[in-house]
């Protein structure tokens, strides 16, 4: 019975979810979003290989550079949304990667790309932060409930995305690939429309409330060194993201003699243990103490999935095949964790009158560790071998724990 109740509670939030309407349309936003952003993932080396003619060095060049751009748009977007809202911004964001990805297609060399790559990636990691904001405001207090439905609306959308973009790339021609970059910019063009058709939050301390921003200065994330420590080590744990892309599919192929036509059963995997668990790992995080208290579960996941990828060097086929599936596993769990803890820990750290510049302080995480990741997987970890991965496993734990120990203080001063 009580298994059965579960999932009809989870049935009832699909139906339902928080928010009401502008929930419902914002759940897909979301899915329309990821839908382009995966045709993209999947079709931007081989456009830039095939179209653009640009070397592998140029492409890892481009990219890069791009996600240091991507860095400044959090930061930004919390600044423009805490004095324009964030319904507005974020329609901004979308326009701006309309923008960006449709000059893709008039550009083919690399001095003309650097700049509008740069541009898409700042304008869709501004997206992401807006995206929380507006989710935290319109869920209320519902917020566990909405963050997992996101999730699950999300990556259904990378999965669809995906999809597509197999099929144009099956095709393999020219007009293809433009076809998939336009089916891109469309996806953001009808997520802006959509976003467009919602109603702006009130936000805390707002022109409901003039008094009190007259009264005491605004908080400024840049001067709280307790805000600051959580996000540099919320960029610690987000590595699993780089883990999964970068850190086992290189592994995998350079380092163990696992067949390489695995490598596509990690994106699998991740979807399907997403999509079938996100809303169950979310019901066990409600509150931030609890957010806090789960923490190390992350670190000890990462921890894992570095062991099992150490142990597959030098294994058998067999063998290695398990201990990377086994990783992937392990890696979408500390997905699941991060993906909740860094939700909610944002939130409830933020003061609410200054939530917006809080949170894009607080998207600089994941936009670091998208820059700095593959770096580190690859200059690092994969070069040092078994090794390299059982001390990142041990520092991500130990940075888990440290994350805890901060988290309960501040916690415990808000009180």
């Amino acid at each position: 019975m009580g298994e059965r109740a579960r999932s009809e509670g989870l049935v009832a939030q699909l139906r339902r979810p928080p928010g009401g309407r502008d929930g419902r349309t914002m759940l897909l936003t979301l899915f329309v979003d990821r839908t382009g952003t995966g045709v993209w993932s999947a079709v931007c080396v081989l456009y830039f290989t095939e179209l653009s003619r640009l070397t592998a060095a140029q492409i890892g060049l481009l990219l890069g550079l791009s996600s240091v751009a991507g860095i400044a748009g959090t930061p930004l977007a919390g600044r423009l949304a805490a004095a324009h809202g964030a319904r507005r911004v974020l329609i901004g964001c979308h326009l701006l990667r309309v923008a960006a990805l449709a000059a893709v297609l008039a550009c083919s060399s690399f001095a003309a790309l650097l700049p509008v790559v740069g541009l898409a990636t700042l304008g869709d990691r501004a997206a992401r932060s807006m995206e929380i904001l507006y989710a935290t405001e319109v869920a209320g207090e519902r917020q566990s409930a909405y963050r997992a439905l996101s999730r699950t609306a999300m990556n259904a959308g990378y999965a669809a995305g995906a999809g597509l973009a197999a099929i144009g790339l099956a095709v393999g021609t020219a007009a293809a690939y433009r076809t998939l970059v336009v089916a891109d910019v469309l996806s953001f063009l009808v997520a802006g429309a959509l976003v467009a058709s919602l109603h702006e939050p009130r936000r805390a301390g707002s022109a409901e409330q003039p008094a009190a921003p007259d009264r005491e200065p605004r908080p400024n994330p840049w001067r709280d060194a307790g805000y600051l420590r959580f996000v540099a080590l919320d960029a610690v744990l987000t590595i699993d993201d780089a883990i999964l892309n970068v850190g086992l599919p290189l592994w995998l192929i350079h380092s163990t003699r696992a067949p390489h036509a695995l490598i596509p059963a990690f994106l699998a995997i991740n979807t399907v243990v997403v999509v079938l668990a996100q809303l169950r790992v979310s019901a066990l995080v409600r509150t931030p103490r609890q957010a806090v208290r789960v923490v190390p579960l992350y670190g000890f996941a990462i921890l894992g999935c570095c062991a099992a990828a150490a142990l597959a060097h030098r294994t058998g086929v067999p063998a290695a095949s398990a201990l990377l599936l086994l990783a992937a596993v392990l890696v979408t769990l500390a997905e699941l964790v991060r993906s909740v803890v860094s939700w909610e820990l944002s939130v409830a750290l933020a003061p609410e009158r200054a939530r917006p510049e809080y949170l894009g302080v607080a998207g600089m995480a994941h936009s670091t560790e998208k820059a700095a990741g593959p770096l580190l997987l690859t200059g690092a970890v994969l070069a040092t071998g078994p090794l390299g991965w059982l001390t990142l496993g041990a520092a991500t734990t130990a940075a888990a724990y440290a994350q805890r120990h901060y988290g309960a203080g501040r916690l415990s001063l808000s009180r």
